[in-house]
């Protein structure tokens, strides 16, 4: 099986002292757009990076990332205020559609009580008490 000659060093930045950067700018800059491979350049005979050849999507200054943070808290909390309404109008449309039902249930008892006397049916006695907390109000 063939190894690829450009592998992707994601663990390690590869560093090269700055002669050699300068004769071999295209090929790092290639390498840094086709692998998103990371080159430090560092001065010939000293191992402190002085600077980096990155790809450009990990090249973002702070304000770009801040602008970006910005841009995101804002929609989100867009998204936040449009959710939180439709939140409250599905409550408020529940809490209407349960008062409705709580009252159609409250005439339907009524109307049973009056053709049947509380308590003579064992049936209805276990409906009353499995609607006990809708009769409650």
């Amino acid at each position: 099986m063939a190894v690829p000659a450009l592998t992707p060093h994601a663990d390690q930045p590869r560093a090269v002292p700055l002669r050699e950067a300068r004769t071999r700018l295209t090929q790092i800059v290639a390498l840094a757009e086709l692998t998103d491979t990371v080159t430090v350049v560092t001065r010939d005979g000293d191992p402190r990076p002085v600077a980096a050849i990155v790809p450009a999507a990990a090249a973002r200054t702070r304000a770009q990332a801040r602008a970006d943070a910005d841009r995101l808290a804002t929609v989100t909390a867009g998204w936040a205020r449009r959710l939180e309404e439709a939140h409250r109008l599905s409550a408020r449309r529940h809490s209407a559609e349960l008062r409705a039902v709580t009252a159609a249930l409250a005439e339907v008892w009524a109307e049973l009580d009056r053709r049947v006397t509380p308590g003579s049916d064992p049936a209805l006695a276990r409906l009353r008490a499995a609607h006990a907390d809708l009769l409650a109000d």
